[in-house]
C-alpha cells in the first residue's frame, strides 16, 4: 500500500526513480509522481493519476535534469484519485515537497489550526496537512528543516513513512517513520530510499532499516545520520538485504501470480530447509526452541491476523490444538484491537502477516506487550516491523511475493503452523514419537507433492473456461478444509471480482443452500479424511439441487467421481497436511477465470499487498 522512492547520488534520478516505482507497483496504487530538486537547487514536482507508465509519458519533455529526488505511489485514503491528490505534495511557498504513506490521524485539528494562520489548503488529503505545517514552523522559527520535520512530528498522531525535500536544499532527503515500513539503502556516495528494498537492489544490498520515531537525515557525501523525535543521535545498524533481481522478475511466465503458484515446491523447500532433520525425527524452529519455557507453560494462544494470513491461523488453530492440546482462539487482527482483549501474561500471542507491515497486526502486538504476554511473529520479509516488535518468531522463507493475491506466502504460513505445532508437541510429549515422524517424514515429500498437483494446470485451465461468467460462487470444506474453502473464495474474489462464499460445509443447510441452483458453481474441498462420509452428504445434497460441482478429491476416489460434475484428484496425504495440497488447484482456477475474464491478476483494483493503514 503506497510506495516511496527516494536517490541522493551521482546518477540519473529519474531513472532511479521510475524504475524504483515499478518495482512497487505490486503494493497497489492509483496515482503517482515525483520531486526533482536540481544542481542549482531548484525544484520541480511531476504527477499524474494512474499508472507509473501515466508519470513517464507526462514526464517526457519536462525538466528531468536532478541530484537528489522523492517519487511516490499512492493508494488512496483521503481524498479521490486525482492528479491532485497525488504525491507529492507542495508547500503553500513551493519551498518543500513532501511524500508520505499512511495516516494523520489529528490531521482536521492540525488543519483547522493552520487554517486559523492562514494556511491555504488545495487538496482533500492529509499528507498536505503534514507539509503545511512543517512548512509553517520552519518559516515561524527560522530553522533548519531536519528541526521543522522533528518538531512536526511531535505533534503528529497517526502513522506515516515520509520524505521531504527543499527548493534550494540540493542533495538532502529528510525522511521519518512510525509504524509504516521505511528502509535506507548504503551505495558507494550514493543513497537510496525505498517502502522497501526491491527498488534499489540492484544497486546495493546494504541497507539500514529505520525505526519507530526516527529520522534520517540523508545527505550526499555525509554518512547516514538517524536522530530521534528529542533530537539526539543514535546508532546506525548496517545490515545484509537477503534479496536478489532475479526474485523481482516473472522468469518467463505471465504473471507473477502464475509464477509465484509454481514456486511453491521451492519455496516449500526452502521453508523446511534446516527446520525438519534426521529424516523427520527432529523438528528445530530456534524461535520456538530458544522459549520451550513458554510454549510448556502457556495457558492458551491468541493468533492475530488479516486475510490470507487469518485463514493461514485458522488452520495454525487446528494444527495446534490437534498436536499440541493447547487451547487456541484465532481473532482479525483489526476487531482485535478495540475489542478490549483480556489477555495474561501466561498467554502467548502469535503475530500472522506476509508483509511484517500489517498496520492492524502491529498494532495488536502493542497491546498483548502492554499485557504482559509473549508475542512471536509470523512473517515473510526479514528485518519487517513485526520480526522487530516481537519477543521471537519464525520467518517463512518463501522470497518476495510480488502478486498481491497471496499464494506461496498462505503455503508457506501454514507449513510454518504445522512445523511449530510438531516442534511443541515435541517438546511437550504430546504427540507419540512415531506420529510426528510420519507427519515430519511426509512434510520432507510435500514439495514433490505440490509438483504433482500443479500437473492439474492445463486440466483447470480448461475448466476454467466453462465457469468465467459465473457470477457467485460457493466454496465448502469441513475440518482442515474449511479454511482452505475460505481462501479459494477469497482468491476468486480478490482477483476476478466474482463474488465468493466460503462456508463450512454442514453450515449450508443452514442458509447457504438458499443459493444452490444450476447458475451456482459448489466447489467442494473434499479429501478422504475422518470427515469424508460427511462431505459426501453434502455433495448430494447440492447435486439434488441441480447445483454444478467441482470437487476436490483425493486420487482413487470413485465415490464423489459419481456425484461431481468435474473432479480434480490431488495426492494423498495424512488429513493436517491436505491443505498444502488442496490449496493448489484454487489459486490455479481463480488464475484463469480472471485471465479469462482479462482481468489484471497482478494488481486486481483497489487492493494493496501490504495495508500499512487502518
Amino acid at each position: 500500500m503506497c510506495g516511496i522512492v527516494g536517490y541522493v547520488g551521482g546518477g540519473s534520478v529519474y531513472n532511479v526513480l521510475i524504475n524504483g516505482l515499478k518495482r512497487l507497483e505490486y503494493r497497489g496504487y492509483d496515482s503517482a509522481g515525483m520531486a526533482l530538486v536540481s544542481p542549482g537547487g531548484d525544484l520541480h514536482v511531476y504527477k499524474a493519476k494512474g499508472k507509473v507508465s501515466n508519470l513517464e509519458d507526462f514526464c517526457a519533455d519536462k525538466n528531468l535534469e536532478a541530484v537528489a529526488g522523492i517519487a511516490h505511489t499512492r493508494w488512496a485514503t483521503h481524498g479521490e484519485p486525482s492528479d491532485s491528490n497525488a504525491h507529492p505534495h507542495y508547500s503553500e511557498d513551493g519551498e518543500l515537497a513532501l511524500v508520505h504513506n499512511g495516516t494523520i490521524e489529528n490531521y482536521q485539528l492540525l488543519k483547522d489550526a493552520l487554517a486559523q494562520h492562514g494556511c491555504k489548503f488545495h487538496t482533500e488529503t492529509d499528507t498536505e496537512v503534514l507539509v503545511q505545517l512543517i512548512e509553517y514552523i520552519r518559516t515561524t522559527n527560522e530553522c533548519e528543516l531536519v528541526d521543522a520535520v522533528r518538531e512536526a512530528l511531535n505533534q503528529v498522531v497517526g502513522a506515516y513513512a515520509m520524505a521531504v525535500v527543499e527548493k534550494g536544499n540540493p542533495d538532502t532527503i529528510i525522511a521519518a517513520r512510525k509504524s509504516s515500513p521505511l528502509v535506507v539503502g548504503i551505495g558507494d556516495d550514493e543513497t537510496f530510499l525505498g517502502s522497501d528494498g526491491t527498488p534499489f537492489i540492484e544497486y546495493t544490498n546494504k541497507v539500514v532499516y529505520v525505526d519507530d520515531d526516527q529520522i534520517a537525515v540523508i545527505k550526499r557525501g555525509e554518512p547516514l545520520k538517524l536522530i530521534n523525535l528529542k533530537g539526539s543521535e543514535e546508532k546506525v545498524n548496517v545490515k545484509k538485504l537477503e534479496l536478489s533481481i532475479t526474485q523481482l522478475e516473472k522468469g518467463g511466465y505471465p504473471h507473477f501470480m502464475l509464477k509465484e503458484i509454481f514456486e511453491q515446491p521451492n519455496t516449500l523447500t526452502d521453508s523446511i530447509r534446516g527446520r525438519i532433520v534426521e529424516g523427520g525425527r527432529r523438528i528445530i524452529l530456534n524461535g520456538v526452541m530458544d522459549h520451550k519455557d513458554k510454549f510448556l507453560n502457556a495457558n492458551r494462544i491468541i493468533i492475530v491476523a488479516c486475510g490470507t494470513s487469518w485463514h493461514a491461523s485458522l488452520l495454525g488453530k487446528q494444527l495446534l490444538q490437534d498436536m499440541c492440546g493447547i487451547p487456541v482462539e484465532v481473532e482479525y487482527a483489526s476487531e482485535f484491537r478495540y475489542s478490549n482483549p483480556v489477555i495474561t501474561p501466561r498467554d502467548i500471542v502469535i503475530a500472522v502477516s506476509q508483509s511484517g507491515e500489517t498496520a492492524d497486526t502491529l498494532a495488536a502486538i502493542q497491546i498483548a506487550k502492554s499485557k504482559g504476554a509473549f508475542v512471536y511473529g509470523v512473517s515473510n520479509v526479514v528485518g519487517a516491523s513485526i520480526p522487530r516488535e516481537t519477543h521471537s518468531g519464525t520467518y517463512i522463507h518463501v522470497g518476495p511475493e510480488i502478486g498481491v493475491a497471496s499464494t506461496k506466502a498462505f503455503t508457506g504460513q501454514v507449513l510454518v503452523f504445522t512445523m511449530m505445532a510438531l516442534a511443541i508437541a515435541q517438546i511437550k510429549g504430546s504427540m507419540e514419537q512415531k506420529d510426528i515422524e510420519a507427519v515430519a517424514g511426509c512434510l520432507l515429500r510435500i514439495p514433490d507433492l505440490v509438483k504433482e498437483t500443479l500437473r492439474l494446470n492445463d486440466d483447470i485451465q480448461r475448466l476454467s473456461l466453462i465457469y468465467t461468467y459465473a457470477r457467485n460462487f460457493l466454496y465448502l470444506g469441513r475440518g482442515y478444509s474449511y479454511p482452505v474453502a475460505l481462501e479459494g473464495a477469497l482468491k476468486l474474489k480478490e482477483i476476478s471480482y466474482i463474488h465468493a462464499e466460503g462456508y463450512p460445509a454442514a453450515e449450508m443447510k443452514h442458509g447457504p443452500i438458499a443459493l444452490i441452483d444450476s447458475e451456482m458453481p459448489t466447489v467442494i474441498i473434499a479429501p478422504k479424511d475422518h470427515l469424508y462420509e460427511k462431505i459426501v452428504s453434502n455433495v448430494q445434497q447440492v447435486k439434488s439441487r441441480g447445483g454444478s460441482i467441482i470437487a476436490i478429491v483425493t486420487k482413487g476416489d470413485t465415490t464423489i467421481r459419481e456425484l461431481a460434475n468435474h473432479v480434480l484428484e490431488v495426492p494423498d496425504v495424512p488429513e493436517c497436511l491436505t491443505p498444502l495440497i488442496t490449496s493448489i488447484p484454487l489459486q490455479l482456477l481463480s488464475y484463469y477465470i480472471a485471465i479469462n475474464k482479462g482481468k489484471n491478476v497482478d494488481m486486481p483494483r483497489n487492493l494493496a499487498k501490504s495495508v500499512t493503514v487502518e
